[in-house]
């Protein structure tokens, strides 16, 4: 079996070997069911859960073509019917003007993970608090907020943040990396700097930091990661589709694969296939449900 991974327009194709215990199964595990087409966005927190179910789509006998995606092209292409399913719809807040552009074209299978939270996010020793305090203090941090891709739903709830408070910082766009290598270079330096930023993520567990305050709660409170699949899979596919519907992790679980892909050289998919054959226990609750 094969994996194909298409990361924008970069396309790359990894094998996957499972050992003898993981196939020793139903011989529906060992045939090839089909191709489900999974798209995701380039967040440490998707990278994770994404190749993680596609490792255990694959143990279950499909091929599985991943590809990376702003999170409006996303939802596009699950509307259009060019990805079968997502594991990273962040709902109620972050993601909802998505759902609700693709409305009746898809179906939301509920919460994959529960625990999750976005906001703006400063080191520990940052001397700010709380939202309302960055006016006073912003040149404290060059007067910019530090964001990530421009589609990103956080992105667009952190602009209505600078206008509800009226923010004189500006939001800059850039990635995941970029954001968090402008977070680690502030930090080694002890400077000061506000990023925007959710849990789960893996700097959380890498260096001291603290959520501002929303009085206004424009940042919602707690969110969860939905898994949201095209209409029509479920009778095309009722058996992935069964798989998808029954994953759900914690976000200790989530963590531990997201430190594995932060270690040099390491690749998320090795790192997913060796966190599925090292908790087939759990595994196993997906595939019997």
């Amino acid at each position: 079996m094969k994996t194909r991974i298409s990361r924008s327009i970069r396309l790359a194709t990894l094998g996957f070997a499972t050992t003898g215990a993981l196939m020793a199964g139903t011989a529906a595990q060992a045939q090839e069911q089909g191709t489900v087409n999974l798209a995701y966005v380039e967040w440490s927190s998707e990278v994770a859960s994404t190749n993680v179910i596609a490792a255990v789509l694959e143990q279950a006998g499909y091929e599985v073509n991943l590809t990376s995606l702003s999170a409006a092209a996303m939802f596009q292409a699950l509307s259009t019917g060019d990805a079968d399913a997502i594991v990273a719809a962040w709902l109620p807040t972050t993601h909802a003007d998505y759902m609700e552009r693709v409305g009746d074209s898809v179906e939301d299978l509920g919460p994959n993970l529960n625990g999750t939270k976005l906001g703006l996010v400063v080191p520990d020793y940052t001397d700010v608090d709380s939202i309302t305090e960055l006016n006073d203090n912003a040149e404290l941090f060059d007067g910019e907020i530090i964001g990530i891709d421009p589609g990103a739903g956080l992105m667009g709830v952190t602009e209505e943040a600078v206008d509800t408070y009226d923010l004189d910082l500006r939001l800059r766009s850039g990635s995941d990396a970029t954001m968090v290598a402008a977070l680690s270079n502030a930090i080694n330096n002890e400077e000061d700097i506000v990023v925007t930023s959710w849990t789960p993520h893996w700097m959380f567990a890498r260096w001291d930091l603290k959520y501002l305050e929303d009085p206004e709660g424009v940042f919602g409170g707690d969110e969860q990661i939905h898994t949201v699949v095209r209409n029509g899979f479920a009778d095309e596919m009722p058996e992935a589709y069964a798989i998808l519907d029954a994953f759900e992790w914690t976000p200790d679980q989530m963590g531990e694969v997201m430190l594995m892909n932060q270690e040099d050289g390491s690749d998320p998919y090795e790192n997913a296939k060796q966190w599925v054959e090292e908790n087939q226990d759990v595994v196993e609750q997906w595939l019997d449900s």
